[in-house]
């Protein structure tokens, strides 16, 4: 019923939303004499903040169709190159001959995979990372689907699936990939690299790195970790699985849905939040048109959710969140156990931010102590200073600090894992 209820209540408002932007345009139309005055632009800035804050938002455009190398522009086309019902591989293709001409060379750029969240917002979420990579890298992104899009006909999807996915998208790149799993996808991601190991797969990639992931939770637990432990686990089943209403596409399937993760982030820092509209208001009022540009950016990607299947968000609460099984190592994928001790030539970074409310500091490092096979050599931390969950893999400190360190670990210790086999 909650899903329908939402459904019917942003219907009922569509009407109120079309008022607030036929109002907001007339009192910003420069035939209007109230659009220079304190009232008029505070009435046009009341219009908008209504209509913002009462959208569905889109899924974004990954806005990437350029890259600058050596202070010339690249043009960038987006392509997939591998497709399933619940995700999509992106592949950002630069101009190879504009490339070219910008570098002087041919030589092939480092391959890199990036494991975006299924955790509620869209792969666009990582579009700073990307655009942080695509100078001087060959990026792949995963692109997964929201639930509410996917036909029931189409089949479940658990996190053994994400896991199997994986696997098919490292093998179709091949060895030389570096693997980046950022935040949720990192034990799922660390689980399909432990298979590939085991069967001693020539596919493996030369690279993993872990940011922000959940790779044990039981260090320095946070809130989101803490909640999850202390409810039970039909708890979950019970008050945020939710049927998806017609007409949607994928109607009947039943699923986490994306507003209710997206309320439980804004409730984490409500303050913060309601500030940052009272802010955008105000800059709508002043005429401040930069910062009121720059609050739309933000808030356009970060209100943008998905819903997860019931399957994969009820499997990552009990495997990952509360039974540990992968730390523990009880982590199965089908009828196989999963050994992460088996990884023996694929070289470990891990990234964590100083002040990750969302994975604390030692999660995602656990990836090292389960990876017992590697060599020293080929494992390297970094705890980033002054960055929270977002600032590790977004925003200055990730294109000054983290991504060029990133990529030299890429480049140096990749390369000694591959010469290893």
């Amino acid at each position: 019923m909650l899903y329908s209820v939402y459904e019917f209540n942003r219907i009922a408002m569509t009407p109120w939303r079309a008022a607030a932007n036929a109002t907001r345009q007339a009192l910003r139309s420069p035939m209007n004499p109230m659009a220079d005055t304190i009232a008029g632009r505070s009435m046009a800035a009341a219009a908008e903040l209504f209509e913002s804050v009462t959208r569905r938002y889109a899924k974004p455009e990954w806005m990437l169709d350029h890259t600058t190398v050596n202070g010339k522009c690249v043009g960038v086309s987006e392509e997939i190159v591998w497709t399933k019902p619940w995700c999509s591989l992106l592949h950002f293709e630069r101009d190879h001959d504009a490339l070219i001409a910008a570098r002087g060379d041919t030589k092939p750029d480092r391959k890199v995979l990036f494991v975006a969240p299924m955790s509620g917002h869209y792969a666009t979420l990582l579009r700073g990372t990307v655009e942080a990579f695509l100078p001087d890298s060959d990026v792949y992104i995963t692109d997964w689907q929201d639930a509410r899009m996917v036909p029931v006909t189409d089949g479940r999807f658990d996190l053994d699936d994400f896991t199997s996915y994986i696997r098919e998208m490292i093998s179709l790149l091949g060895p030389d990939v570096h693997v980046v799993a950022v935040c949720q996808p990192g034990p799922p991601t660390l689980a399909s690299i432990a298979l590939m190991a085991q069967d001693d797969d020539p596919k493996r990639p030369a690279s993993m790195t872990y940011m922000g992931s959940p790779i044990d939770t039981r260090l320095s637990p946070t809130v989101p970790n803490k909640l999850a432990e202390e409810k039970p686990f039909d708890w979950f089943a019970s008050n945020l699985i939710h049927t998806v209403p017609a007409p949607n596409p994928g109607a009947f399937r039943r699923v986490y849905p994306g507003f209710l993760q997206l309320a439980g982030f804004m409730n984490m820092n409500l303050e913060r939040h309601v500030d940052a509209h009272w802010d955008f208001f105000t800059h709508l009022v002043d005429g401040d048109g930069d910062s009121a540009d720059k609050h739309r950016t933000f808030y356009d990607e970060y209100l943008a959710v998905m819903d997860l299947s019931e399957e994969f968000y009820l499997q990552t609460i009990t495997d990952v969140f509360q039974e540990h099984k992968l730390a523990k190592g009880t982590q199965m994928h089908g009828d196989r156990k999963v050994d992460p001790a088996a990884i023996k030539d694929v070289a470990l970074l891990t990234v964590e931010g100083e002040n990750d409310d969302i994975s604390g500091i030692g999660q995602t490092q656990a990836a090292h102590t389960l990876c017992s096979g590697l060599p020293d050599a080929l494992q390297q931390d970094w705890i980033q200073p002054d960055v929270g969950h977002y600032g590790v893999f977004n925003g200055r400190r990730f294109r000054e600090q983290i991504a060029p360190r990133m990529k030299a670990f890429m480049d140096e210790t990749g390369e000694a894992a591959l010469a290893s086999r």
